[in-house]
């Protein structure tokens, strides 16, 4: 079950609908009434507020002690689980009705600002008594007092029992509303990442043309620059058969740390043929972290960003890193480039469905493709970020879980 206490009220339900309910209410009762969330903050307006209270809000301890007032009623309500009548700071007859959310406190229902009728006790001398170090009007003060409504204990007790229910009622709908659009999110996201993984599918099948045909090709090439001393050729050849090799197999496979990294290998020697000294390409891996499991194909879409985008269209080229440390609970491994550089506005929009056609070079894979994979093995906790600054470079952060 969904955990709901992170959301605030507001949230949760319509403002504007529980306004209408509660001015309903206060009409209907002429009582006074407010919805506070659970730090006991106002999430709607005061419906027929006295002006008794209203002046004595209007002395900032007077608000003070209201507001405290306020959340100690609301959070006793709670402890109660029922609608809970008190007097409040000044003497008033207020209750609090708990709003809950699967036995969680999100708010309270306060109402009240009434006299209870009682024998042989004079409210008004005893209000005069709490607030008289406050430096309010006495005369002011007590024709406000007299204004106030005379409301009967189980009057006040069965207004509190409707307004309950009817606030709970609709939270819980609110509340409903939630879950099916978080489950309709997570239809769409699971439905999305199958979309992703079937192209990849279709990518790697396309590439799987006769494939022992091609590995046996590549293995002659390679015998052959053998024979005629053509070493920095076989070496090619062979991080060419090797790093097809290993892209051919199935794209839902987990893989280690450490055979990712042997592909990068295999595909930064073909490409340090290509440009030569224009870059320069490091990695930094703790051994410890080698057997840390990963989505096939992690790592190279990455790497391969970071070379055609960044670094190929300086002039002087740049270097690549890969590196990695622990945070806790997690893997972080970094694909550091000193290329040109993403822009703000470019990062914002690369994670946004509309850019999850885009495709990468060899694998045919994009950075959204590679952040979705790992959410849906490891959880939305886990995945990529980037940071860049335009003409400095790019780091882009893969968040992976701890190896048990």
């Amino acid at each position: 079950m969904h955990n709901y206490n992170r959301f605030a009220l507001a949230e949760i339900v319509n403002t504007q609908i529980l306004q209408e309910i509660q001015d309903k209410f206060s009409e209907t009762t002429g009582i006074a009434a407010v919805v506070v969330d659970a730090d006991g903050k106002p999430v709607t307006k005061p419906s027929k507020f006295t002006d008794f209270c209203s002046y004595v809000r209007s002395f900032p301890e007077g608000l003070a002690r209201c507001m405290a007032c306020d959340d100690r009623g609301g959070r006793k309500a709670m402890e109660w689980q029922r609608p809970f009548v008190y007097h409040c700071h000044s003497g008033l007859t207020d209750f609090a009705a708990p709003i809950i959310v699967q036995n969680e406190y999100v708010g309270a229902l306060l109402a009240g600002q009434v006299v209870l009728p009682q024998k042989d006790f004079n409210t008004k001398h005893e209000i005069f008594k709490r607030l008289s170090h406050m430096g309010m009007n006495d005369k002011i003060l007590s024709e406000l007092f007299d204004a106030v409504e005379v409301t009967p204990e189980n009057r006040l007790k069965a207004a509190a029992d409707l307004l309950h229910i009817m606030a709970n009622y609709i939270v819980e709908m609110g509340v409903t509303n939630i879950v099916q659009r978080k489950l309709m999110e997570e239809l769409k996201a699971k439905a999305e990442l199958e979309n992703l993984l079937r192209a990849a599918e279709m990518k790697a099948l396309q590439s799987q043309i006769n494939p022992h045909f091609l590995f046996n090709t590549l293995n002659t090439i390679a015998r052959l620059s053998l024979l005629e001393g053509a070493e920095r050729t076989q070496e090619v050849v062979h991080a060419l058969a090797d790093l097809l090799r290993t892209n051919l197999r199935d794209i839902e496979e987990m893989r280690t740390l450490e055979e990712e990294i042997k592909s990068i290998d295999d595909y930064l020697t073909i490409q340090k043929v290509r440009f030569g000294d224009r870059i320069q390409a490091f990695i930094d891996i703790d051994s410890t972290m080698l057997k840390t499991s990963v989505p096939a194909l992690s790592l190279q879409p990455l790497v391969e960003n970071a070379i055609i985008h960044g670094l190929e269209p300086k002039r002087d080229g740049g270097s690549i890193r890969i590196s990695g440390h622990t945070e806790s609970d997690k893997v972080v491994i970094v694909v550091s480039d000193t290329g040109v550089g993403i822009s703000p506005e470019r990062i914002s929009t690369i994670f946004k469905v509309e850019k999850r056609a885009r495709k990468g070079h060899t694998t045919g894979l994009g950075v959204i493709n590679v952040h979705k994979r790992i959410q849906h093995y490891f959880g939305d906790q886990f995945g990529l970020s980037i940071e860049s600054k335009v003409g400095e470079g790019t780091d882009i952060f893969i968040h992976l879980p701890t190896c048990s």
